[in-house]
């Protein structure tokens, strides 16, 4: 399974923005990685920033260069504005799902879940991390992972109003995908026309 497990406060230091989580190393160094990284920068080229655009959805969401081009292909040829159609099939990958629900503290804890077939779908057990869901779907925890320590510090105190499209049911520990959120609920910092812009010139 392609995931990146490379140094991720090094990445969010380019970024300059927490997009693994919270980062304690941003605090203390909130500039670029690099021997020059807190020296005065260029100022970067037009596709410059559309190539940064496009790595920090790569990113944010866990997902590599062949997926992320499938998925931007996938919303070119689908009816509605290509970068936000991208954005809410980024958003309905399971992993995503998972963690908007509360049932990981991140993204990489839940797609471990779900690779490890802690997460039902309608009731049925998906370890495919990349798996769309759709409206209607109930995405879930296992019964037997529902004690899992993880699952329950993550639910714990978890505000699930935060994310509109999504009702939770706590005593099931289980979540309806109401429908694809609009672009203006998605709380990430990513300016998906710039990638657009330069998936378009390719």
């Amino acid at each position: 399974m392609a995931r990146y497990i490379g140094p991720k406060s090094r990445i969010a230091r380019r970024f300059g923005e927490p997009i693994f989580g919270a980062d304690k190393v941003l605090a203390k160094r909130n500039f670029p990685p690099g021997q020059h990284g807190n020296n005065r920068r260029r100022k970067v080229s037009e596709y410059g920033a559309q190539l940064a655009e496009k790595q920090k959805a790569k990113y944010t969401y866990g997902v590599l260069e062949r997926q992320f081009r499938n998925l931007f292909d996938k919303a070119a040829k689908a009816d509605g504005i290509t970068g936000e159609v991208l954005l809410q099939s980024l958003e309905s990958r399971l992993d995503n799902v998972v963690f908007r629900l509360g049932i990981a503290p991140t993204r990489a804890a839940a797609r471990q879940l779900v690779s490890h077939k802690h997460i039902v779908v309608n009731g049925n057990v998906v370890n495919i991390a990349s798996y769309q869901v759709k409206a209607g779907d109930v995405v879930g925890v296992r019964e037997k992972a529902k004690s899992l320590e993880v699952i329950e510090a993550a639910l714990a105190g978890f505000n699930h109003s935060k994310y509109p499209w999504l009702e939770w049911d706590d005593n099931a520990k289980c979540g309806k995908f109401l429908h694809r959120p609009d672009r203006a609920d998605i709380p990430e910092n990513i300016k998906e026309q710039l990638i657009v812009e330069l998936y378009s010139k390719q």
